[in-house]
Parts: C-alpha cells; sequence; structure tokens
C-alpha cells in the first residue's frame, strides 16, 4: 500500500481536469490512497484563523467550490481524498476545530510555516534567517509542533522538521534532540500521524522530512506514518517514493496508516 495525501491544485485551477492531471499520476505511480490538502488560508473561510499581508493577498478560494469539485470527482469515480493543509495557528484552537467541523474531510493535515510573523520556509523571507537568533526560532518552531499535537485536532502533522528547509540547522546536538524528544511525546500522546514526506528533496535542504533520528524517535514511540510528496505539480507526485520507503524501513516501520472520512487502517507499506 501506498499513499500521497498532501498535494496542492493551488499552481492551477480548482477543475476537474487539473485535478485528474494528480490522480492520473498517482495512478501510473501505483498509489493506491490519494488525496488533495490545499492550503486553507486560501479560502476566505479562514480568514478568521491566519491573517497577515502574504496571506490575504493568496487569498482567494471559497470552500464551496472546493467542496463542489470533489463531489464532482466522486461521481466520475474518480478516487481522490478530500483534505485541508491548515497552518497550525496558536491561540486559534476554537476557530481551527470549528472549520474542521463544517466539512466532512477524509483527514486533515496541520502544519507549523510561520514563527510569530516570520514565514520560515518562504522565499520572501529568508533573509530572517540571518537576523533571527536560530536557537530562538527552533525552539518556537518545536514549542508549536508540541502544542499542535496536544490540540488533537489533526490526523497528520505535515513536514515534521519544515524549519530546517533554509539548511539553517543548529550545530548542537544535544539542543536538537531535546526538541526531536518533546515533540514526539506530544505526538505520541496524540492521534496525529507522521509523514515522510520527500518535497525536502526538492528544497535547498535537499534531505527528505523528517530527519532520520526524529523519525527513529517517532517509530520508538509508536507513532503512526503515512508517506507524501507535497506535490504542487502533477510531475511531483509520489516523487521519490523509493527513498521515502527506504528511510521508514531504515528505521523499523513496516505499516503505514490510511484515512477515509476519518476512519484510520493500518496497511504493509509498499
Amino acid at each position: 500500500m501506498l499513499t500521497d495525501y498532501h498535494n496542492h491544485l493551488e499552481t492551477g485551477t480548482l477543475t476537474l481536469e487539473y485535478l485528474t492531471k494528480f490522480t492520473d499520476m498517482a495512478k501510473q505511480k501505483g498509489i493506491e490512497h490519494f488525496g488533495i490538502s490545499e492550503h486553507a488560508y486560501h479560502f476566505y473561510q479562514t480568514a478568521d484563523i491566519l491573517s497577515n499581508p502574504w496571506v490575504e493577498e493568496r487569498r482567494y478560494y471559497d470552500m464551496s467550490d472546493y467542496v463542489n469539485l470533489f463531489q464532482e470527482a466522486w461521481k466520475q469515480n474518480i478516487d481522490v481524498k478530500m483534505s485541508i493543509e491548515m497552518d497550525y495557528t496558536p491561540g486559534k484552537h476554537g476557530e481551527m476545530e470549528k472549520f474542521i467541523k463544517t466539512y466532512d474531510f477524509d483527514y486533515v493535515i496541520g502544519s507549523i510555516h510561520w514563527v510569530d510573523t516570520f514565514g520560515i520556509d518562504l522565499a520572501e523571507f529568508k533573509h530572517e534567517w540571518d537576523r533571527r537568533d536560530l536557537f530562538d526560532t527552533y525552539r518556537k518552531y518545536f514549542d508549536q509542533v508540541v502544542t499542535l499535537a496536544q490540540s488533537n485536532l489533526f490526523d497528520i502533522v505535515g513536514h515534521l522538521d519544515l524549519v530546517k528547509i533554509f539548511k539553517y540547522v543548529p550545530e548542537d546536538e544535544e539542543f536538537l534532540l531535546e526538541q526531536y524528544e518533546r515533540a514526539t511525546d506530544a505526538l505520541a500522546n496524540s492521534k496525529t500521524c507522521v509523514e515522510i514526506s520527500t518535497a525536502g528533496l526538492r528544497k535547498p535542504v535537499g534531505q527528505l522530512y523528517p530527519d532520520k533520528r526524529l523519525l527513529q524517535k517517532c517509530f520508538d514511540k509508536k507513532i503512526p506514518i503515512v508517506l507524501s510528496s507535497d506535490a504542487h505539480f502533477p510531475e511531483h507526485v509520489g516523487a521519490d517514493f523509493d527513498q521515502a520507503i527506504a528511510l521508514a524501513k531504515e528505521v523499523g516501520y513496516e505499516k503505514i496508516m490510511t484515512f477515509s472520512k476519518g476512519k484510520r487502517t493500518e496497511y504493509t507499506i509498499g
């Protein structure tokens, strides 16, 4: 069994024609469970959850159009899961929960892209890495991983160590492992799965998410996994899954989680 649960239509259109380019690629790659998880900040209905100038320039979708797209796909017997990738926003648990419960998602991804007003993975903000304290940014990032897990709002945490995207990584291994430890402690006490994402291979860091040491802690604490490509273009669906599967098996994983309308089923990987 293979999954690819983290994918985006934002570089194209919310149309069946564009969606099928993704689902056709998933079929070619032998991916049995495929889902679209558009960024929640694009939708007018999330304005009370996350709002800043960068986001507001990119808020142009309505959830009714999104839901209708999936209903149209299902009528055509296109096997695709409906999801959302939500920016976990501290202090907005009630608003996030209300939004999540309003729609019949197959699963929900929670991700961290912002540390205060710092868009950690955005090219427009890259200069901030040299202006900020690296340890402070990492500590605040993993603070959010902990509270994301404790919220128990999400089925999957996206790209768990996205904070390394531009290769700004503390050389103090003890500090790094401390962040990994507390993050996985929180995840182990939640319903949240971890994705092995191949997107990092296409980013400056050139590595899978998460780091092998972090994934090992996930395995040791029995945190379930899924596989994801975080494709923003059809050709990236299922990209480099051989590396993701190899890493999963290297740390000990043999099973992968699947979702359907919130129901979870575990299968053997590959």
